[in-house]
């Protein structure tokens, strides 16, 4: 019964803080990374497009706590109202990126982490390790220029952070690199494991004036050209 009682109870609490390390909230450590990169700063603005979650798996959330502010974007119908109640202090957008203004197929996971429009990567996740799709919305897409224009405050955008399953080169196109410039920007690249420079992504930002400075087995981190 005691111990029928005390497993129920770990279920419903949540984890304590680790006493020697640092909860990290991100899939793959990239916020500690970003951490890294950042030493300490204290406060910031970040930008994250295809945020899906306020907390899991969120890159961001470990610099929300800390006091930084910035935009939330998710394609995810009704995906925002959890961001509004856990971090009221964003800006959080509910609207699909793309490089031009067009309506897209999007696929919605019973894993929410793997929606996306990027049809070939769902077809091939649908069935596997039981995950499945479980339904599609047309859906009108934004430039992540149009995005900036009307919803950045006056602010320099400290870091960039793109998930957007499989169409992460398509997000990065459809920025205006000559007014907005992060100082860091990450990227999903799912054919990218060794750090190759000819991948196509990686020669986009290099156009763009960055250079890869970590990475993760999914996640480049490229950092602004001085």
């Amino acid at each position: 019964m005691f111990l029928s009682k005390l497993f129920a109870r770990a279920r419903h609490e949540r984890p304590p803080e680790p006493q020697w390390g640092t909860l990290s909230y991100a899939q793959e450590g990239e916020d500690l990374i970003l951490a890294s990169l950042f030493e300490g700063k204290r406060d910031g603005f970040f930008v994250d497009v295809g945020a899906c979650h306020p907390q899991r798996f969120s890159n961001t959330f470990f610099f929300h706590k800390l006091g930084w502010r910035g935009i939330n974007i998710d394609a995810m119908p009704g995906s925002m109202e959890a961001f509004k109640k856990t971090r009221p202090g964003d800006i959080n957008i509910e609207a699909a990126i793309a490089a031009e203004n067009v309506t897209l197929t999007y696929y919605m996971f019973n894993e929410p982490a793997l929606n996306g429009f990027e049809q070939k990567l769902a077809r091939a996740r649908d069935g596997v390790a039981g995950y499945r799709i479980t339904g599609t919305k047309q859906i009108k897409t934004r430039t992540l220029a149009s995005i900036l224009d009307e919803y950045l405050p006056k602010t320099h955008i400290d870091f960039l952070t793109v998930d957007a399953e499989g169409l992460d080169l398509d997000v990065l196109q459809s920025n205006d690199w000559s007014r907005y410039r992060p100082s860091l920007v990450l990227a999903e690249s799912l054919s990218n494991r060794t750090f190759e420079s000819n991948d196509p992504l990686s020669e986009f930002m290099r156009v763009q004036g960055y250079k890869p400075v970590a990475k993760t087995l999914r996640t480049v981190f490229f950092e602004a050209a001085a």
